[in-house]
């Protein structure tokens, strides 16, 4: 039963929502700490592309999965699940609350359905042809031979998402069982609530727009340009948003402005597909603000 669970506060919702700032708040009223949900943060030196709170902002605030890996390393849905799940209990140890925020869907539910992910080793081989064949054919047509196989993966993989396409293809053709078919939910570990957060798309639109404007400003090309130098233009993790437009800028590929915008456009895109994944999982609680998010959270936790 829920009830005779740990309780978990987890804050889900699209890029430039305003997660960070509402988990911050609600660690500081519930005695809380944070573990981030985002598959982008996880990496070290990729500070303002990613949007990491700076250290004024998290004034003191533990952050749990920030800064874990270097941008040339793997990291996978299943090693989430393992980290954020040692995160719990090591903050449920203390007698405080785990607060789960972040805007990727996958690593969410890895924890709230408690998801058995695929265990197939990495092919070396195979991940070799297959982003040969995205070189050679593009990401797309490699997406469409995925969803070929696996119709439901249209809905759960991201198709600009090269680190994961290969890695459901990758599954898919070495075990012969599609991905989503072996990601079977489990017993509930916690009892979580879903708190949801969005806003209208006027004011989503206009968020994503001002914090693009103010990376640039921050400095976020000089920040790519490190990057690039001590660990060249091939880590997967620099295909997130935010960097390949950088990178094709300093390649001379398009201009400075070309560059920023489409990073608004491909945010502005990827907000819209979090809000498809969360919009389907009629467990999460959508609020408008914080006064909203506060009450839900302190009827949660007093039931």
């Amino acid at each position: 039963m829920a009830g005779d669970l740990a309780k978990v506060v987890v804050i889900v919702g699209p890029t430039a929502s305003g997660k960070t700032a509402l988990s911050l708040s609600l660690a500081k009223e519930f005695n809380g700490e944070i573990i981030s949900a985002d598959s982008r943060q996880i990496y070290q030196e990729m500070d303002i592309g990613t949007a990491k709170a700076t250290k004024i902002e998290l004034n003191g605030m533990k952050h749990y999965l920030i800064d874990i890996k270097k941008p040339d390393a793997d990291y996978s849905a299943g090693q989430f699940k393992k980290d954020a799940l040692q995160a719990i209990r090591q903050i449920l140890k203390q007698k405080k609350l785990p607060i789960v925020v972040g805007g990727t869907g996958l690593y969410i539910s890895t924890l709230v359905n408690n998801l058995n992910i695929p265990e197939a080793k990495e092919d070396k081989k195979l991940r070799t042809k297959l982003e040969k064949e995205i070189e050679e054919k593009g990401l797309g047509q490699v997406f469409k031979k995925l969803v070929e196989l696996d119709p439901e993966a249209a809905y759960v993989v991201d198709p600009k998402n090269r680190r994961r396409v290969v890695r459901a293809l990758e599954v898919a053709l070495l075990t012969g069982q599609t991905f989503t078919s072996q990601r079977k939910k489990g017993e509930p570990l916690f009892d979580f609530v879903q708190i949801g957060i969005r806003g209208t798309p006027e004011t989503l639109k206009r968020k994503i727009e001002e914090r693009a404007h103010r990376m640039y400003g921050d400095g976020l090309i000089e920040e790519v340009r490190k990057l690039i130098a001590k660990y060249g233009r091939k880590p997967k993790a620099f295909e997130a948003i935010g960097y390949r437009e950088i990178i094709d800028y300093l390649d001379g590929k398009i201009t400075l402005e070309e560059s920023r915008a489409q990073m608004i456009k491909n945010t502005w895109q990827y907000a819209r597909r979090q809000l498809s994944w969360f919009n389907k999982d009629k467990k999460v609680k959508w609020v408008n603000n914080k006064k909203e998010a506060m009450g839900l959270a302190s009827k949660f936790l007093k039931a």
